[in-house]
């Protein structure tokens, strides 16, 4: 097993990716009755202490991009959502910030809300499935970026509604650029690593690291997506002052 493998090599700290709410507190206890410091990101495990806890609030990301849709369409007409894997920590946040967002639309209703399991093929079946059955919808709301994009291919052929997800992963951003998704929300695992990381050597130095870090939501859309329309390795880091600065 990985984590019984890196408390073997006795490592000074560890950041911790759980992929499962609950299934990984075994493990987490191991690193803390290791004594190993352990900062966590994207979504803690549900027991154990860590140092801190780098993430994005998960129900202020849909909620953002949900807003956004709402607008374009304002404030009315027929949505579909696809939902995340019901094992995830973030399927439920997500999900709350969608249909929070919505009820604050009268005139937005929502017309099925279907499993895609943040997987790109089962989010094409389930909205081909729907217009199989002559379901009509304004909109799609996925809630991440694959789903969105599996919601674009079922849709490819005829009359495209606005679709939003939730990533900010290339793919989405180049679908973005070329008009075929209308938007998205920042979620980068890839800053979270960087002040996860940040925040491990600064506790190892001594600092006092407060208990959560979460990255701001941003929605990306055609009239913004220029940082965002490159590789991950050449999206530009955060600065922890500024991160720091943003907590409040």
């Amino acid at each position: 097993m990985l984590v019984e493998r890196a408390i073997l090599e006795r490592p000074d700290a560890v950041v911790f990716v759980p992929v499962h709410e609950t299934a990984l507190n075994p493990s987490m206890l191991r690193l803390n009755d290791a004594a190993i410091p352990v900062v966590s990101m994207i979504a803690p495990a549900t027991a154990g202490r860590n140092v801190t806890v780098v993430s994005s609030d998960d129900r202020a990301l849909a909620a953002a991009v949900t807003r956004h849709l709402a607008k374009r369409l304002g404030g009315t007409g027929k949505v579909v959502i696809l939902e995340g894997v019901p094992a995830s920590a973030t399927t439920r946040p997500r999900h709350e910030g969608i249909t929070s967002a919505l009820r604050s639309y009268p005139g937005m209703q929502v017309v099925a809300s279907m499993r895609g399991d943040y997987q790109r093929d089962i989010a094409r079946e389930a909205v081909a499935g729907l217009l199989r059955k002559g379901v009509r919808f304004d909109a799609v709301v996925a809630a991440n970026d694959t789903m969105a994009l599996g919601a674009l291919d079922a849709l490819r052929g005829g009359s495209i509604p606005p679709i939003v997800g939730v990533n900010a992963i290339p793919e989405a951003i180049a679908a973005i650029k070329h008009g075929e998704l209308y938007a998205t929300v920042d979620f980068d695992a890839m800053k979270m690593a960087c002040i996860a990381t940040e925040a491990v050597l600064r506790h190892l130095r001594g600092e006092v690291i407060r208990p959560r870090i979460t990255l701001p939501a941003q929605v990306v859309d055609a009239t913004n997506f220029a940082p965002w329309d490159r590789p991950y390795e050449e999206r530009p880091l955060p600065e922890w002052a500024q991160v720091m600065e943003a907590q409040g």
